[in-house]
């Protein structure tokens, strides 16, 4: 049975989505943020990084979110989750896929975390604000892409689109967040119906897209 180290709202959210479409056996382990779990020494002698997801499965931890997205997507093809080598679709996956984590991912933490990256206090309110702006660029940018798709790579779904799902929850709060943009909000609340997108909203306490009002509630 996999384990997935977790804590809600966190970078574990696209491997839980993951893991629920799949409908395996898997167990979540909550890693209490809180209270600096994550930088325990059991924690660390599994994850060194001492960050948020690790996934075990046979003993062997894996962490880095995307990397645990492949791993499941790879180790279960017959859920169609990730191309085959050889399909035409598979170099958009990574590509997207890379995006998504080496890009967007990176830039919202800058934009969560502005003190991380200055050695004046009194500098990360603007960092705060420019990363934003980046930010919002880059879901433009997406909303683009899905004008005439469904998903990502076109009208399958794939774990790519769990992880922008992820992303999106991130942001919004926003100024322009990312429902503002009408590709991505048709996509977000496509995506928002499905059963496993659903209970895991439910299990992480968010409430998903209000259909209504298109709002994403990360209080339940």
């Amino acid at each position: 049975m996999y384990q997935l180290y977790y804590y809600p709202l966190n970078a574990s959210m696209a491997p839980h989505f993951i893991l629920e479409a799949m409908q395996i056996d898997y167990e979540l382990i909550l890693v209490d943020r809180e209270h600096n779990a994550q930088k325990s020494a059991e924690y660390l002698a599994l994850n060194p990084t001492g960050r948020i997801p690790t996934l075990v499965d046979n003993g062997q931890p894996i962490f880095e979110s995307a990397a645990i997205c492949i791993y499941l997507a790879d180790s279960h093809p017959q859920y169609n989750l990730i191309p085959n080598v050889g399909d035409s679709t598979r170099p958009l996956f990574l590509q997207w896929l890379m995006y998504l984590t080496n890009t967007l991912q990176a830039e919202l933490m800058v934009y969560f975390y502005p003190e991380r990256h200055t050695t004046e206090l009194a500098d990360a309110e603007c960092i705060k604000r420019a990363q934003e702006l980046r930010v919002t660029d880059m879901f433009r940018l997406l909303d683009q892409e899905l004008e005439r798709k469904e998903y990502l790579l076109g009208h399958a779904i794939s774990a790519c689109d769990y992880y922008l799902f992820m992303l999106a929850v991130w942001a919004d709060e926003f100024q322009q967040p990312p429902l503002s943009f009408a590709n991505l909000a048709r996509y977000l609340r496509q995506m928002a119906q499905r059963e496993e997108v659903y209970t895991v909203c439910k299990k992480e306490n968010l409430r998903t897209i209000d259909l209504d009002y298109g709002v994403l509630d990360r209080n339940g």
